[in-house]
């Protein structure tokens, strides 16, 4: 059976969501990586190689959403659901990582990173595009009842969460020299990502036990 029509506008919109996201990241990545490495930033660097990880969920996601917007069989549409959302899943606890361990290298650090303009402007930017884009896909999650979409909105919202870590931290270096502001307040996300992480990751395990 496959999926009937009405269903297939809302899974056009959120590839079209999630197709931004993606592109967004992309650009994201190579900007924060270019200058982290100018002003030896780590928390930058950091943030760029974040924006690689949800690329890649965002890719996962885009395969899922392509087989039921072009009408796919409603099993595989499930199948790749299952696969999305556990993939999702497992770049959460990535990202937990690479707060954890981007953080402990930032307060660890023998040399602080310097100040930032492309740095600050990128996270400013973060900070209105990835609420915005969280908020739609949330919206058009709940229409398709999809919660691998669910899943990879909150992954945005992670990273708006990390924008403005970052945007405090660059601020906080520029103006007072407070280097530390940034990984300590990316380092108060981790129980969040965590849980998110093992709720997919779990979600996928008690799909397959049934």
């Amino acid at each position: 059976m496959s999926v009937s029509g009405p269903g297939r506008k809302p899974a056009r919109v959120a590839l079209w969501l999630v197709g931004a996201t993606a592109l967004y990241n992309l650009v994201e990545a190579g900007v924060s990586v270019g200058a982290g490495l100018e002003a030896r930033s780590i928390a930058l660097v950091g943030f760029g190689l974040d924006s690689l990880i949800e690329l890649a969920a965002a890719v996962v996601l885009l395969w899922r959403l392509l087989a039921e917007a072009r009408g796919g069989l409603a099993q595989q549409v499930e199948s790749r659901e299952r696969k999305a959302r556990l993939f999702v899943g497992v770049t959460f606890l990535a990202l937990a990582v690479y707060v954890v361990v981007q953080g402990v290298l930032v307060l660890l650090g023998a040399k602080h990173p310097e100040e930032s303009l492309v740095g600050i402007v990128l996270a400013a930017l973060s900070l209105v595009i990835m609420p915005l884009l969280a908020w739609a896909k949330l919206r058009t999650a709940s229409r398709l009842g999809s919660e691998a979409l669910r899943a990879e909105a909150k992954e945005t919202v992670a990273c708006a969460w990390l924008s403005l870590a970052l945007l405090a931290g660059l601020v906080l270096n520029a103006l007072a020299g407070w280097w530390w502001a940034d990984p300590v307040a990316a380092l108060v996300m981790v129980p969040w990502l965590v849980r998110e992480g093992v709720e997919g990751v779990r979600g996928e395990e008690r799909e397959e036990a049934d």
